[in-house]
């Protein structure tokens, strides 16, 4: 349990510099996605390829990968759309509802007894997203985007609790991720004629961000994730993923001084998600 929960953290951290990428990165959070998840795909398949990795799972098992993957797609667009429109801090800190969501909806889809105390953590959690949904009005379109983005990671996160024993981390992955390229795929032409995009094609300093986006915060944290995921729930997932949101702000305030930007509410909400996070994390060390 105990390297289980170190992996998790250490995704977690990679995970911190999302934000900020998501900010450096210079295209709307559709094309963002879409050349995340593609760099994604091709790295995870010539991995596999030169590695002899690569193995054909049934076309059930691919239907289920691709679904997961369509939502997780979904996720990361409502997640930089939440830090477009808002902030780093902002959409970051909102993919905390996930703990509340998950702890619902683990036991709707796994077949298990609903867990009070971890929903009593989750609401600890949403307490917090209240408070700082209130010190603002100017980003509540943001925040809105940001918890729809947490509804979608509970989804996923549950789905792939029921997935990840059946093929290798690095398998699930790229068939997940091309499920989702494949939706992105399909939307887009909608995407550029609906939304206003400054521009398709990435600089050079876009690309290499989004390499660094790809590599370290997707190929290597998801791996990370699907290795703890065995061994912990998707709910001590999802409340460990709240400190995504500390590590990103903390970053947000050296690179972007995001801290001029927020008042009392965002640290009695922030000092709420943390706590939720501590008193989880150390139940599941007891377990």
């Amino acid at each position: 349990m105990r390297k289980a929960l170190l992996q998790l953290h250490a995704s977690v951290f990679l995970a911190g510099f999302t934000g900020i990428l998501g900010v450096l990165i210079e295209l709307n959070e559709g094309l963002l996605v879409w050349y995340r998840m593609a760099i994604t795909v091709v790295t995870l398949l010539a991995l596999l390829v030169i590695g002899k990795k690569w193995q054909n799972l049934p076309f059930s098992q691919v239907k289920k990968l691709f679904g997961i993957g369509m939502l997780i797609a979904l996720h990361w667009v409502f997640f930089y759309g939440s830090i477009k429109m808002a902030n780093v801090s902002i959409g970051l800190v909102c993919v905390a509802g996930a703990g509340l969501f998950t702890a619902l909806l683990e036991p709707l889809f796994l077949k298990v007894k609903i867990k009070w105390p971890e929903v009593a953590l989750g609401l600890l959690s949403l307490l917090g997203i209240l408070l700082i949904f209130k010190f603002d009005a100017r980003y509540r379109l943001g925040i809105g985007l940001g918890i729809v983005s947490a509804i979608l990671a509970s989804i996923f996160s549950v789905l792939n609790k029921k997935e990840v024993d059946k093929q290798p981390a690095q398998m699930m992955m790229v068939y997940e991720l091309t499920g989702g390229l494949f939706l992105l795929t399909l939307l887009m032409p909608f995407y550029l004629n609906y939304f206003n995009v400054a521009k398709v094609f990435p600089s050079l300093s876009d690309i290499g961000w989004l390499l660094i986006l790809s590599w370290l915060c997707t190929v290597l944290a998801m791996d990370l994730i699907l290795q703890a995921l065995k061994k912990v729930s998707a709910f001590t997932q999802n409340l460990t993923l709240n400190l995504e949101p500390v590590y990103g702000i903390l970053l947000a305030f050296i690179v972007y001084q995001e801290n001029k930007q927020l008042g009392t509410s965002f640290y009695l909400g922030i000092s709420c998600i943390v706590l939720s996070v501590v008193f989880q994390i150390a139940r599941a060390s007891r377990s």
